[in-house]
């Protein structure tokens, strides 16, 4: 078998300890025309690859497309085939002869990594998922799945020239695949084995920052492929379709491209992270504003972004939270109650990890209720890791995304499920609150029947007791439920049903009741810290305790009387609101305006109801909420004040506002309408 007209391009950069053996190997293989392109070397890759036999060629400009380029430059008119390897001998050479078996009836032969039990080994989890997401998009995009987009390919002179690359960097691989796929070359993926680099340094994968880079290069340039793509097709009737393909692909893009870039920024007691993380969540806020412009999309588009940027977002630095909630469970195992010590409590020293000045209000005992605790316990008997704790919290995430997309379709859904806003408070912050959401979200589901009239009195008993005890889960998870379950009471009261309802009542209750027997005794049950300063005088991004503040300065050291007027509105509620949807998203609505302590991820409890609402107010603190970040920025500079400058609280706020009250004039108390059952677009 002669390989006369076959060339190998290897692109080097400093990679003097191993090109020797790569160039011998394949002259061991009987390949003669062997060309390193060196791309700058600091090192001694050029003498050693002259000395090995190999012609060597330069190219001062760095980038990996850059380097195989200046390769295919005055390529002799005898070569038919183009062999691409890597310099650092992580390719198993020893298989080319396989390759090269192939050639007679396809146009692009590829290496699949991870096609091998060794190849998965040896790539990491950031090169295993960015070659998952990267074959995704292609299949999404061109119809055609691929499984890597390894180094080791081998491809028809004539078809390099038919596809015309481009790329000048790290997106030179994926562009010759999707490109492969529009032009129609027949193409091969080889299982093939992955060996550890034999020396040198990992120019992608060896760093976070390098991969991430790599990543983006990558995504940017299918997009610019899938653009292109997309233009080049016959315009349809009025071009409705092809907007409608261009809308879905920009959005998907520019939330995952956002998530990316926001990736190595989520420590925000680094000076310059929060301007960073404002830039990725700007990207990610466009591609969320022109989802609302989609009249549908496939199952696939919609499950792809939603569960890739979760799965990347698991990678980011934490918020401060969840180092507490660790914490929490951690000294549970110990045998202490965390209601009962505060993390700074002399006896709990001894137990101090390394990361422990990570824990946030160290002098307050624990204000999570009793379920939560029991969540935290369970996740810590299996290991005090961070991404363990937010895939939890992430998992519960996925599950409310599934309940709306059953009920509700893929369309509605994508207010919840690509929300920048939710995005980041699960898997990226690591909070929660969606082991609060859940089971609410489950608890409307079962209250809110499809087909059933919300005044209907003829509800089956086991439609308020599922209800109760679900919305009683959610209380035992986060306190903030428990108005909610004075609905289902008083569904049932106004309805003559006294039994059903008082039954409802004790039902929703007895969660958080037996949850908090191994915390309690006959004499204290400290499971509300009311003394705590956190609780009683503590502020955050509040709107109208600030502004009864500005004009009575005694209510700032008061959080408790603003029970009051939300006491008045739950009332209120109860008398007007017939659905449980109805009232939970107006709950929420009034309890974000009118309570003193306000964090960004607590806005996320509004985004499931904003599914059937698709309230202007709920969307656009979606993203105006991410003013609330520029506290981190103040105390990454030293300023520990907690106090939201006036202009930011107005963009925060005002935007929410005003939309609701839009939202509410255009449609007061709307009835539910569900989207037929089999509709998933």
């Amino acid at each position: 078998m002669s390989l006369e007209n076959t060339l190998v391009i290897i692109p080097a950069l400093n990679e003097a300890s191993t090109i020797d053996s790569v160039v011998k190997t394949l002259q061991d293989k009987g390949l003669s025309h062997i060309r390193v392109v060196d791309n700058g070397s600091q090192d001694a890759t050029v003498d050693v690859a002259v000395e090995a036999g190999a012609e060597v060629v330069q190219e001062p400009i760095q980038g990996y497309g850059q380097a195989c380029w200046r390769g295919l430059q005055a390529v002799p008119e005898h070569i038919e085939w183009i062999l691409f390897c890597d310099a650092d001998g992580s390719d198993d050479l020893s298989q080319l002869p396989e390759f090269f078996d192939q050639r007679q009836g396809y146009d692009l032969i590829l290496g699949n990594r991870r096609g091998t039990a060794a190849g998965r080994q040896q790539l990491s989890p950031v090169q295993n998922f960015g070659n998952w997401l990267s074959g995704a998009l292609i299949a999404w995009g061109w119809g055609y799945r691929f499984q890597d987009l390894g180094p080791l390919r081998l491809i028809r002179k004539a078809a390099l020239e038919q596809i015309g690359m481009r790329d000048r960097n790290f997106g030179w691989t994926v562009e010759m695949q999707a490109r492969a796929v529009e032009c129609g070359l027949r193409i091969c993926e080889l299982p093939v084995n992955y060996l550890p680099r034999q020396g040198g340094q990992s120019k992608i994968s060896g760093t976070l920052s390098g991969s991430i880079k790599a990543g983006t290069i990558i995504l940017t340039t299918l997009a610019a492929l899938y653009w292109q793509t997309l233009w080049r097709q016959p315009v349809v009737e009025s071009g409705t379709e092809k907007k409608q393909s261009i809308l879905l692909f920009l959005s998907a893009f520019l939330l995952v491209v956002g998530t990316v870039y926001i990736l190595p920024y989520g420590n925000f007691k680094e000076q310059f992270a929060v301007f960073h993380f404002w830039i990725g969540s700007a990207i990610m806020g466009a591609g969320f504003i022109l989802a609302w412009m989609l009249r549908s999309i496939p199952g696939v588009w919609f499950w792809g972004v939603a569960i890739a940027t979760r799965l990347l977002l698991l990678t980011m630095y934490p918020g401060d939270d969840i180092w507490r909630y660790i914490w929490e469970g951690y000294i549970q195992l110990q045998g202490f109650s965390p209601y009962d010590l505060p993390p700074l409590a002399e006896v709990l020293k001894p137990l101090r990890p390394e990361w422990w000045g990570e824990i946030n209000h160290p002098y307050a005992s624990a204000i999570y209720p009793p379920v939560t605790q029991f969540g935290f316990r369970a996740l810590a008997s299996i290991g005090l890791w961070v991404p363990l704790f937010k895939a939890a919290f992430v998992a519960a995430d996925l599950a409310v995304c599934w309940l709306l997309c059953r009920r509700f379709g893929h369309r509605a859904t994508l207010l919840y499920a690509w929300n920048p806003l939710v995005l980041y408070s699960f898997a990226g912050g690591g909070h929660y609150d969606s082991w609060f959401v859940l089971p609410l979200v489950m608890a409307w589901f079962w209250f809110d029947r499809p087909n059933t009239e919300p005044t209907a009195d003829a509800l089956p008993p086991l439609t308020y007791l599922g209800s109760a005890l679900l919305v009683g889960i959610s209380i035992a998870v986060k306190w903030i439920s428990l108005p909610v379950l004075t609905f289902v009471v008083w569904h049932g009261l106004r309805r003559g049903r006294i039994g059903i309802a008082l039954l409802s009542g004790i039902t929703g209750l007895l969660p958080m009741v037996l949850a908090a027997v191994p915390f309690c005794t006959v004499t204290s049950c400290p499971l509300v810290q009311v003394n705590s300063s956190f609780v009683v005088t503590g502020r955050s991004a509040e709107l109208i305790p600030h502004i009864v503040g500005e004009f009575w300065d005694p209510s700032r050291a008061a959080n408790w009387l603003y029970a009051f007027p939300l006491a008045l509105v739950v009332v209120w509620l109860l008398l007007r609101a017939n659905s449980f949807h109805k009232f939970t998203e107006w709950y929420l609505i009034c309890l974000m305006v009118i309570s003193p302590i306000i964090h960004f991820w607590y806005l996320s409890w509004l985004m499931p109801f904003l599914v059937v609402s698709r309230n202007l107010g709920s969307r656009l603190i979606s993203l105006s909420a991410y003013g609330y970040f520029v506290l981190l920025h103040m105390a990454s500079n030293g300023n520990y004040s907690w106090f939201l400058p006036e202009t930011l609280r107005h963009v925060l706020w005002w935007p929410f506002v005003l939309g609701v009250a839009w939202s509410s004039a255009r449609v007061t108390w709307p009835k539910l309408k569900m989207a037929p059952k089999l509709n998933r677009t």
